[in-house]
């Protein structure tokens, strides 16, 4: 099955995404970020469809998930995007990882790049890691995620479902809140939904906001209740101990006195606002289940969705000049 090129940027081929790599949002022009969400778009509707093969157009291509850092949602949605796509899916996990053995993560990308996968799915817990491998090596990367860096097709796919259930993104107010200090997701976000048109407020903790936030053009709260009058769309991110060190927070139940998602707060953001959580959530900490499990306002499951059309749609772009693909070439 064939799918028809995006008409959206009048452009023509790889002048709608130059770039040979995925490796951030902080890089692509809103009409590049606009033209991978039209390309997911067409994935959305035939999955919905049914249609679970649609072609085989990275068929005889290998592609590589090579996951320094462990993940569930974003490893099995490229593994399944790929599969749908027809390629020969390899996954590499970090306990696998010869890292674990004191191997340098250059040595790790010229051992990878040897085995001549087509491209390159990039997991790694320190920010900066995939630029590193994408350096060192001959086929297109995506990144699935850098320490406090970025995420950028969690930020594609949470675009991708909020374009879906609004229609577009002029004068919408989302506020994401949550641990944003630690977030590649907040930090994918921001720049992504900014970048669209977007008003962004981003609600923490004094201890859980990075410093000179503005600057990502968002407006700070520390008022969790201020921040959620009326949003259209409330973002909920979860507490990442893992990226911590020392008390960021006096205790879990604390965090969810202050900065919950209950249904009364909710009550606050518009009466059709929806709710999002990139996963995993820590119910009864940032979200409560009532409003997790809500059908009608909880996008949490169709977000997950979206995820597996916006890879699809990045593998298929980022190998059209491997495949010699007209215009991308």
């Amino acid at each position: 099955m064939t799918l028809s090129p995006s008409s959206a940027t009048g452009l023509v081929g790889r002048d709608n995404f130059p770039h040979r790599h995925l490796l951030g949002i902080a890089n692509l022009a809103p009409h590049e970020i606009r033209f991978l969400l039209d390309e997911a778009e067409q994935w959305a509707s035939l999955n919905r469809a049914g249609s679970r093969k649609h072609d085989d157009r990275l068929a005889g291509l290998t592609q590589m998930n090579a996951f320094f850092e462990a993940s569930t949602r974003t490893l099995l949605s490229f593994e399944v995007a790929g599969k749908r796509l027809g390629a020969d899916v390899v996954n590499m996990h970090a306990a696998q990882s010869s890292v674990k053995k004191g191997e340098t993560l250059i040595d790790t990308a010229v051992t990878l790049n040897a085995m001549r996968a087509d491209v390159m799915v990039i997991r790694h817990m320190s920010s900066g890691a995939v630029q590193l491998i994408a350096d060192k090596v001959d086929c297109p990367v995506l990144n699935a995620g850098d320490g406090r860096h970025e995420h950028p097709t969690q930020a594609l796919l949470d675009a991708l479902t909020i374009r879906r259930r609004k229609g577009s993104f002029e004068g919408l107010i989302v506020t994401i809140c949550g641990d944003i200090l630690h977030s590649r997701v907040a930090r994918s976000n921001m720049l992504c939904l900014t970048a669209l048109g977007a008003q962004v407020r981003v609600c923490a903790p004094p201890t859980l906001m990075p410093p000179a936030v503005e600057r990502y053009r968002v407006t700070p709260f520390h008022d969790f209740e201020a921040a959620l009058d009326g949003a259209d769309v409330v973002m909920m991110l979860r507490i990442q101990n893992e990226r911590m060190e020392g008390g960021f927070i006096p205790s879990a139940r604390e965090f969810n006195r202050l900065y919950g998602l209950t249904p009364e707060r909710l009550k606050r953001a518009k009466a059709d606002a929806i709710v999002m959580h990139p996963g995993p959530m820590n119910r009864g900490v940032e979200i409560m289940s009532s409003v997790a499990d809500d059908d009608e306002r909880s996008t949490i499951t169709e977000q997950v969705e979206m995820g597996v059309a916006v890879r699809m749609a990045c593998l298929d772009i980022l190998t059209r000049a491997a495949r010699g693909v007209p215009g991308w070439a």
